[in-house]
């Protein structure tokens, strides 16, 4: 099966927006209410505290600040946090997040493909389980990019062959045509950043 080659990345010397987003929730605390400032702190509690709780203790303190957190989040009470009010949420406890950093964090942790973060899906972005899912989508990212026609968003058989000759690996049009072809789910002739992920996963599985 034909392949493409990943070209080098300096993706693994970037901070990545996800683990951005992570510290963001606990650094950078403004002068708002008592009230938001114990909610968040809560969230997190300290080393000694874990400490001196029992095991059972503090699987339901977490548990219930946890749910604490989410409900917060939650300004219109429909029990799923939006990335709109993911984004309201951080920046009420003087953090930042931009409206694309939000809908990546809530892409990579919803679980249910509704564009919405459910309380399980909530915790496992608090947890930071999203962060290698992030690092992977970065690294073909930066690979796209370095195939797709520049500014178009897709990969073309002229964009893919001469990546390849960059690469130095000579391919004819109809070869590269042929190469998009087998993962070219919509039938339009290109490579969409969906498709290219497919692609790249097939051939690493």
């Amino acid at each position: 099966m034909e392949t493409l080659k990943k070209s080098p990345s300096s993706s693994s010397t970037k901070k990545s927006a996800f683990s951005r987003f992570c510290s963001k929730l606990s650094v950078k605390k403004g002068k708002k209410e008592e009230e938001e400032e114990r909610i968040i702190k809560n969230a997190s509690s300290s080393d000694e505290e874990a400490e001196a709780s029992s095991s059972s203790r503090k699987g339901k303190n977490s548990s219930e600040c946890l749910e604490r957190v989410f409900t917060y989040f939650d300004s219109d009470g429909d029990g799923r946090v939006s990335p709109a009010e993911l984004q309201r949420g951080v920046r009420a406890v003087g953090g930042e997040l931009s409206a694309e950093e939000a809908e990546m964090a809530v892409r990579l942790s919803d679980s249910d493909g509704d564009g919405l973060l459910g309380l399980e899906d909530f915790a496992k972005l608090m947890e930071g389980k999203g962060v290698e899912e992030e690092r992977k989508e970065g690294e073909l990212m930066e690979a796209f990019k370095m195939y797709e026609m520049e500014g178009t968003g897709e990969i073309t058989p002229k964009s893919l062959k001469r990546m390849l000759g960059r690469l130095g690996e000579s391919a004819t049009t109809e070869r590269c045509k042929a190469m998009i072809m087998r993962f070219d789910i919509n039938g339009d002739g290109v490579l969409s950043f969906e498709e290219f992920k497919v692609m790249m996963m097939q051939q690493q599985a």
